[in-house]
């Protein structure tokens, strides 16, 4: 077994089995360089520290930095005693909460490490229960500060008050605010709204994956009325489905439950809860619904696509969520490959997350290797061209995990294929769809159907599953066997030569078709947009890119701002300080 002092820990001479000292880790690049962070017990011989989360056993070594995983840690919970300082008692009150609650609720008071200070200060304590077992803690201090607990598992606050009709809030004094008026069926998201901003937030919703939510029939989301609160309702009534949600609306120069209790009291907080109101659904809704998006639309404009990560494309065709793409071509002129780079383009510009049903690119494994191709812009295989480091790699799967969710029922319909997408947008958050392609599909067509008949059926699934659920649908269809040219080569197949049916261009929003010319031995790619439903978004035309057959990769006429590998361990913190 190892000593201390082979992970550069000094005990200075303490004795004890639980001792503090300094983090040979991080105290050294901190303001407070002697404050002892790190918590040592001999008896056990492991160590944990509070600022960086560093941890190991004099056993097995030091772990790893903290990684994303499903063991998580519980926090230490005892609770005072002696009962809230009357100051505290009193800052509740002036915010319109009594004591019963905060006595339901266990809220508790007293000193813990705060580390935006670098020292211990006295905070509000908000226990998170599931059951009779507190998960995480949620910590606020007289400055606004905020933390919980490094490696505790992220849950709604009040999932014991789960019920068929639960009401949700931003924050734990929102929650208290909505049982002073009478409803203790609500529940709190934990690390409040995604900033505007935000590009990517799906490990945010992981407290969806709750089979406490099987239950509830009626969301009514009662989140702030700001924009990262608007982003917050989109993303919640996206996963949740509209369907299923109610939205609720906060009197004028209100933002939240707890200033329309403090400003007008229990009696209006209810109403506003119990008046809440359907979301507009596809196929059923009033040009009222749309009263406050139409006043922006006129203001702002319509919205524009993303990019596709091709200055040159995009002038043509830009993506949003809710569309349906159909993207055609012949065998081996690289329609999978493309759309496989506009995927990395988009989940690394803008944080998008897709699920993917993709046969042809079996095994799955051989798959994600093409995909890292792209995002580092190194070879998977050695050869002439430098490949990949591992640490490379390493990094690029993680990321793609983050961001890649492979579809693969065992029988694989339509309906079971946007059976599983739509618990993707719940789980995952995904926004974008590829089913590559239609004839690897699992088509049982009823015998009252014609196939053109059935195909404009299934296109019509596929658009009422991207404009419900917020998410950008490309299906990849081939064309018909196409006639040479004099020259040998293939024309450029249109959206009327996809076998089956004119719906594939009709039903489309956009229509793409990639061809090269087999015989030229430059690595040129023709992108055709041949169809786009929206002028804002797209026009009809014909792009040039240069493909990169070592890495995958696509460029326009000048290079794409091209995915790169980055260090995931510097990725945007959280809202909330972890330790």
């Amino acid at each position: 077994m190892k000593a201390w002092a082979d992970f550069g820990i000094e005990l200075h001479g303490k004795s004890g089995v639980e001792v503090k000292t300094q983090c040979p880790q991080c105290s050294q690049h901190r303001k407070k360089k002697n404050y002892p962070c790190l918590n040592v017990n001999t008896d056990k011989g492991v160590w944990n520290c509070w600022h960086c989360a560093w941890s190991g056993t004099l056993k097995t070594g030091q772990d790893s930095a903290p990684q994303i995983t499903k063991t998580y840690r519980r926090p230490e919970w005892v609770q005072n005693g002696t009962g809230l300082p009357q100051k505290v008692v009193d800052w509740f009150a002036k915010r319109g909460i009594g004591e019963a609650p905060l006595k339901r609720n266990q809220i508790d008071y007293g000193p813990v490490y705060m580390p935006q200070i670098e020292d211990e200060a006295n905070a509000i304590k908000f226990p998170y229960f599931r059951g009779a077992e507190v998960v995480n803690v949620k910590y606020r201090d007289g400055n606004k500060n905020f933390r919980m607990h490094g490696g505790a598992e992220r849950i709604l606050y009040g999932l014991n008050d789960i019920a068929e009709r639960t009401v949700w809030v931003e924050g734990e004094i929102d929650k208290l605010s909505v049982e002073v008026a009478g409803i203790t069926a609500c529940v709190s998201v934990p690390d409040g709204a995604p900033a505007p901003e935000s590009k990517s937030y799906s490990s945010k919703f992981d407290f969806l994956d709750s089979k406490a939510l099987e239950g509830v029939k009626t969301h009514v989301l009662a989140v702030d009325n700001d924009a990262p609160g608007g982003r917050l309702q989109e993303e919640l009534s996206r996963r949740l489905g509209p369907e299923n949600c109610l939205r609720v609306i906060w009197p004028d120069g209100c933002k939240d439950a707890n200033e329309v209790l403090v400003q007008h009291g229990a009696k209006v907080l209810r109403e506003c809860l119990d008046n809440a109101q359907p979301f507009p659904i596809v196929g059923a809704f009033e040009v009222d619904d749309y009263d406050a998006e139409l006043d922006s639309l006129y203001d702002a404009g319509l919205p524009a696509g993303l990019s596709s990560g091709w200055i040159n494309i995009d002038a043509n065709y830009t993506v949003q969520p809710g569309h349906l793409t159909v993207v055609t071509g012949i065998p081996g002129h690289g329609k999978s490959e493309w759309l496989d780079a506009l995927a990395v383009n988009l989940a690394s510009q803008h944080g998008w997350g897709f699920g993917v049903y993709s046969p042809e690119n079996h095994p799955v494994t051989a798959h994600i290797a093409k995909l890292a191709e792209k995002y580092t812009g190194r070879p998977f295989q050695p050869g002439p061209t430098q490949r990949m480091s591992r640490s490379e790699f390493d990094l690029a799967q993680s990321w793609l995990n983050k961001h890649f969710h492979f579809i693969g029922p065992e029988s694989p319909t339509v309906e079971a294929i946007l059976a599983v997408a739509q618990q993707m947008v719940k789980r995952h958050g995904i926004r974008g769809l590829i089913l590559d392609p239609w004839n690897e599909i699992e088509h049982s067509r009823p015998d009252n159907l014609s196939e053109t008949e059935y195909i404009s059926r299934s296109l019509s699934q596929l658009r009422t599953f991207a404009r419900s659920c917020g998410v950008h649908v490309w299906l990849v269809a081939h064309p018909m066997k196409l006639q040479k040219d004099k020259d040998g080569s293939t024309p450029v197949p249109g959206m009327y030569d996809i076998s089956g049916s004119a719906h594939w261009r009709n039903k489309a929003d956009f229509g793409i078709a990639v061809w090269r010319n087999v015989m030229d031995e430059v690595a040129k790619v023709e992108v055709h947009i041949q169809k786009s439903r929206h002028k804002h978004l797209g026009r009809v035309g014909m792009v040039e890119l240069r493909y990169d057959r070592v890495t995958g990769r696509y460029f326009g006429s000048e290079a794409s701002p091209a995915p790169i590998v980055r260090d995931i361990k510097n990725a945007a913190a959280n809202d909330l300080v972890e330790l």
